[in-house]
């Protein structure tokens, strides 16, 4: 019980000091935003392009949220020695990296839905299932835990806060082109192609293009597979980076 309020104790720190601030605001909610807006523009393909581009746009708030949402919270605790404290306290390490990063998990979520209420004002989403929506609600959780996770395992392999946002970018940019967000991975270059397979967001965005365009190219159960691998890895590997780099 103790674990569990402290747990709840930190996530409402977190929420309360870093999660509205402007760099999560404009790196996690705005620029996903305005870039996808600006690319729906330039297409000129019209209302109809809503169900093919609204997968990418989903996938991008969740990738941008999460990752900003770390490089700020961890760089900076780290940085002021105040995450030390945190590590003193009487937890398991595991149970304080899932409090520090379930916070961000949610507002990756959140942010997934901002540009779908958007997109039912514009076109009809009816016509989606209710089995298609509980599986793109999994699927938005699970590409929130990853990305999540991803930001983790950045913010614990730098100092600074401008840092881990441009590290950030060394993933994120590359995400939105190799993982067929905008552009089908059927079109890449073949040799370019392999590199999409290794991206976790590659098969996130696979799940969100079945539930709502129909346009899957991936067994359903591969897709979350491998969504569930890449978490527990990349939380795998940022744990053991906290405990050489941090604890020992």
């Amino acid at each position: 019980m103790k674990a569990w309020i402290a747990f709840w104790n930190i996530l409402v720190k977190d929420m309360k000091t870093y999660y509205l601030k402007p760099p999560n605001i404009s790196w996690g909610l705005m620029f996903p935003l305005a870039w996808t807006s600006m690319f729906f523009i330039r297409s000129g393909s019209g209302l109809d392009a809503i169900p093919t581009i609204l997968p990418g746009v989903v996938a991008v708030s969740i990738l941008f949220g999460t990752t900003s949402m770390l490089s700020v919270a961890v760089t900076f605790e780290k940085k002021q020695r105040s995450f030390e404290r945190l590590l003193l306290a009487p937890i398991q390490l595991e149970m304080l990296m899932l409090a520090k990063t379930s916070g961000a998990i949610l507002f990756g979520t959140a942010n997934a839905f901002v540009p779908v209420i958007m997109a039912a004002f514009l076109f009809d989403l009816s016509g989606i299932s209710w089995i298609s929506w509980i599986v793109f609600i999994s699927a938005t959780f699970l590409i929130a835990v990853t990305s999540t996770f991803l930001g983790l395992f950045i913010a614990v392999a730098v100092k600074e806060v401008f840092e881990a946002q441009t590290f950030s970018n060394f993933f994120r940019f590359p995400m939105m082109f190799l993982c067929g967000l905008f552009f089908p991975i059927e079109k890449l270059p073949i040799l370019i192609k392999p590199f999409s397979y290794i991206l976790p967001l590659t098969y996130g965005v696979d799940i969100l293009q079945g539930t709502l365009n129909g346009s899957q190219i991936m067994p359903l159960t591969l897709d979350f597979l491998m969504l569930g691998i890449f978490c527990f890895g990349l939380f795998y590997l940022s744990l053991r980076n906290i405990r050489i780099r941090w604890i020992a």
